[in-house]
Order: C-alpha cells, then structure tokens, then sequence
C-alpha cells in the first residue's frame, strides 16, 4: 500500500485541529488505518494529538523508502521527538 505522506499529514493535521486537546475516534481511525493498532489502541497510547503527529512523523522515515541505516540515523537524530513515542509502542509489546 503506497501512502502519500503530504496527503497524509494534510489530513491528520486537519484531524488534529479539530481534536482539540485529546486524540479523539476520527484522529485514532486516521493512524489505525495504517498500522495495526486499532482506533482504541492508539487513543490510549497516545491521548494527545501532538504524540499522534510523532508517530505519523516516525512512521513516515520507517515506510519511506531508503536503507535501514538511514533511517536510523534519521530516527537518532531526533530522539528527543521520539523516544516518548517509541518507548510506548514498545511497552505494548513487552
């Protein structure tokens, strides 16, 4: 499945406007449609829409083509935006 990511940010930016402070179903059905957490899962992992942009930002360096080393660096080089992220989706893991 071929995601076109400015199309996709557009809209969840869009989707997040309208959220307000909390991640709501609509927010939560955006990014469910492309991972395999359900529209729970992700309002309980992520309740604010600002972690919902996080994860949309790593998903994108992680489907986008390229190798695995530059994605990596790319996710190193901003760890501070998404280690919170990352640590919860591995917490539903473990």
């Amino acid at each position: 499945m071929t995601i076109d990511w400015d199309k996709f940010q557009a809209e969840l930016d869009q989707v997040i406007y309208e959220a307000g402070n909390r991640t709501d179903n609509k927010l939560a059905g955006k990014i469910s449609v492309i991972t395999r957490l359900s529209d729970d899962e992700i309002e309980k992992l992520f309740p604010d829409p600002a972690e919902v942009k996080k994860l949309a930002a790593l998903m994108e360096i992680i489907k986008r083509s390229g190798d695995q080393n530059e994605k990596i660096n790319k996710i190193v080089n901003n760890a501070d935006e998404f280690g919170g992220i990352i640590l919860k989706l591995l917490t539903k893991f473990v």
